[in-house]
């Protein structure tokens, strides 16, 4: 399973094609971390998201979004996946199966290929902020159009 390389331009041109509300906020510098984002915004921690990819213990991709304060509990996201394990994807993965660089994985745009779970925290918020495709653009979005378009499932899969 591989993809194209993607871009914010062309993330952005499908997200109005369908008619998703998101707005794209570009800066000068990067915003590839959660600190980087919540410091350019002067928003909390926790109104970022991240999108973080695994491969679990048969080699599949796993999308897992949780909120910028949090990280990623592996054992909860292998139970959420019926899988015994996942694993962090290289970065050689992460290009390889979204078709982004690390640090700029969008939330939405890769859900015919990737399994997308959602931590619970991440649907406390009317709009949410992550990766926009470059390592220097965000994406702004509800966390209920991500849920639609991704066709995720909704865990605890934070600590």
């Amino acid at each position: 399973m591989s993809c194209e390389s993607f871009s914010s331009e062309s993330l952005k041109k499908r997200l109005e094609s369908i008619g998703v509300n998101a707005v794209f906020l570009r800066f000068e510098e990067h915003t590839m971390t959660v600190d980087a984002a919540a410091k350019q915004l002067g928003v909390s921690r926790e109104r970022i998201i991240k999108s973080l990819l695994f491969v679990d213990d048969a080699g599949l991709p796993v999308l897992a979004i949780v909120t910028g304060d949090k990280r990623v509990d592996e054992a909860k996201l292998a139970a959420a996946c019926n899988a015994k394990n996942v694993r962090r994807a290289t970065p050689e993965e992460v290009k390889r199966f979204t078709g982004y660089n690390v640090g700029a994985v969008p939330p939405v745009g890769h859900e015919r290929t990737i399994r997308t779970i959602i931590d619970e925290k991440v649907l406390q918020f009317d709009r949410v902020i992550g990766g926009g495709g470059d390592v220097n653009m965000l994406l702004e979005i509800s966390p209920s159009d991500i849920r639609r378009l991704t066709n995720s499932q909704i865990k605890n899969i934070s600590k």
